[in-house]
Order: C-alpha cells, then sequence, then structure tokens
C-alpha cells in the first residue's frame, strides 16, 4: 500500500514538474511586445459585430442535448444486437453443434479451466426464448425513444426555423378552442 502511494506521489510530482518546466520556459522564451491589436477581439479572422454579451438562441443548446441523448441510445444497440444474434444462432437446431455452442459464448461467460469437451451446445428452445425476450426487451427500449421522439416532434424542437407567424395562429387557436378570449 506504502508503494503505491509512494508511485502516484511521485507520478504526480514528475507530471507538475513537466507542466511547471513547459509554463516556465515559454514565459523565458516568447517575446513580449505589446501592441493594441493583439488586444483586441478576434472572432474567427472576422471583425467583431455589437456586443459580446448577446443571448444565444436556446435552439443551438436543445438540438446539442437531442443529439447527445439519441446518440448515446443508439449505442445501446450494439450490445443488445451481439445477443440477440448470438441466440438467434445459437437456437437454430439446423446449425452444426460447434457453431451453437460458439455462438452460446457470446451470451455468457465461460469459466476458464472448462475443457471443450465438458462443454455441451445450449439447448435450441431456450436459446430461441432468449431471443425472443431480447426482441421485447429492445423494442420496450425503442418504443421509449419512438415516445421522446414523438414529444419533442409535437412540440416542435425538430424545426430548426420556427416562423412567428405560425406561432402566433397557434396561439389564436388554442385561444379559440379553449373558449376564452
Amino acid at each position: 500500500m506504502i508503494t503505491l502511494v509512494l508511485f502516484l506521489l511521485i507520478f504526480i510530482a514528475a507530471g507538475l514538474t513537466l507542466l511547471a518546466a513547459n509554463l516556465v520556459l515559454g514565459w523565458l522564451v516568447r517575446p513580449e511586445r505589446p501592441h493594441p491589436e493583439k488586444a483586441e477581439v478576434y472572432e474567427c479572422g472576422e471583425q467583431p459585430v455589437g456586443s459580446a454579451w448577446v443571448q444565444f438562441d436556446l435552439r443551438f443548446y436543445v438540438v446539442a442535448l437531442l443529439f447527445v441523448i439519441f446518440d448515446v441510445e443508439l449505442a445501446f444497440f450494439f450490445p443488445w444486437a451481439v445477443i440477440f444474434g448470438s441466440a438467434i444462432q445459437a437456437g437454430d437446431a439446423s446449425q452444426p453443434a460447434e457453431v451453437r455452442l460458439e455462438a452460446a459464448k457470446n451470451l455468457q461467460p465461460q469459466p476458464l479451466a472448462a475443457s471443450a469437451a465438458d462443454q455441451t451446445p445450449p439447448v435450441p428452445a431456450a436459446a430461441q426464448q432468449l431471443a425472443w425476450i431480447a426482441f421485447a426487451d429492445i423494442m420496450v427500449f425503442f418504443g421509449v425513444l419512438l415516445v421522446g421522439f414523438a414529444y419533442l416532434w409535437r412540440r416542435g424542437d425538430l424545426e430548426w426555423v420556427r416562423s412567428t407567424a405560425a406561432q402566433v395562429e397557434r396561439t389564436a387557436a388554442d385561444v379559440d378552442s379553449r373558449g376564452r378570449a
């Protein structure tokens, strides 16, 4: 335990030493030539227009969050596809026992000490049942994603350009349908 702490302290000290050495070296080597142009705001090679304290449209953040949510959720499909494909292959009784046994290795971890002679292929009915359960699981998962997508679509978050006239018409229609003026 003491050696681990000692190695961590040496690692942190070496990292901080390298960081400090680079900062000091940069401070010593770089020229100091102040100029008014160097103090100006730089925006992608263009002269800045207006104040830097502008409020960004919320749609930028909404689109970024939607992308992250749906992109991360898509990553959950890959492990499911491996299990589903392996269960289908392990449950196919027309396949040889070696193929079904190889496919079953993806379904559960195998002990390291087990030899090939000790292993028996899975029962096809059990593997097919696992495949149907996996299919039902992914359909529930996909259904939840579709409900979220439909909600965002209905709310209008997927429309990049919203006309103010359409929002005024929608507001007027909501007032008329409620019977209030």
